[in-house]
């Protein structure tokens, strides 16, 4: 292996994540309280299984597929927002940026006309265990969705007043890894509730 080889792959080793640090940290620990509630739903799921099983054929699980669709979309969106901005391509970003948020949004019409249609069921947090953990997981998250929203909208506002350039955007960086967690969340859920029997 060769000096420059070498100097490239000690440099990649100490790059720092993208970001803020405090962004990170949050990260970490919203993962953390949904590993929690993800082993709490395969447990749950363990020893209920015939109901669970009964349950998720009630789903809609076109409409969260094409959730899946729009966040792994919109995630991708963010990736080039960041590459944009890296480059000094402002404009570039803010159109990127407006295209992760516009399918996010589509996300929570989407959602909200899933929890509409799950209420004509008879779906509700205490109608059964199923029910109980399929609206309290779906729910937080789309929770971290709207939050995920204000971000990008807060972020995109600095952009267009001309905040961010390629040497200045930790806030660019800071809501696509946030974004990034939130998608991520989603395709665990989408599998873990919509998916496997």
């Amino acid at each position: 292996m060769d000096t420059e080889t070498l100097t490239r792959a000690d440099t990649t080793a100490t790059q720092p994540l993208p970001g803020d640090f405090a962004i990170w940290v949050f990260i970490f620990a919203e993962l953390t309280v949904f590993g929690i509630l993800f082993t709490a739903y395969a447990f749950a799921r363990e020893s209920h299984l015939a109901l669970f099983n009964m349950e998720q054929r009630l789903l809609d699980r076109q409409t969260a597929l094409a959730n899946t669709l729009l966040l792994i979309t919109s995630s991708y969106a963010m990736v080039r927002s960041v590459l944009a901005i890296r480059a000094d391509q402002i404009a570039r970003c803010i159109r990127w940026l407006l295209l992760a948020m516009g399918l996010g949004c589509g996300f929570v019409v989407l959602k909200i006309r899933e929890f509409a249609h799950d209420a004509t069921l008879g779906i509700t947090l205490s109608h059964n265990l199923f029910d109980m953990f399929y609206l309290s997981l779906t729910f937080f998250h789309f929770m971290h969705v709207i939050l995920g929203l204000t971000i990008l909208a807060s972020v995109t506002l600095r952009a267009l007043g001309g905040h961010y350039n390629a040497s200045s955007h930790t806030g660019v960086e800071s809501a696509g890894a946030y974004w990034h967690m939130v998608d991520l969340l989603w395709v665990i859920l989408f599998a873990l509730v919509y998916v496997i029997h």
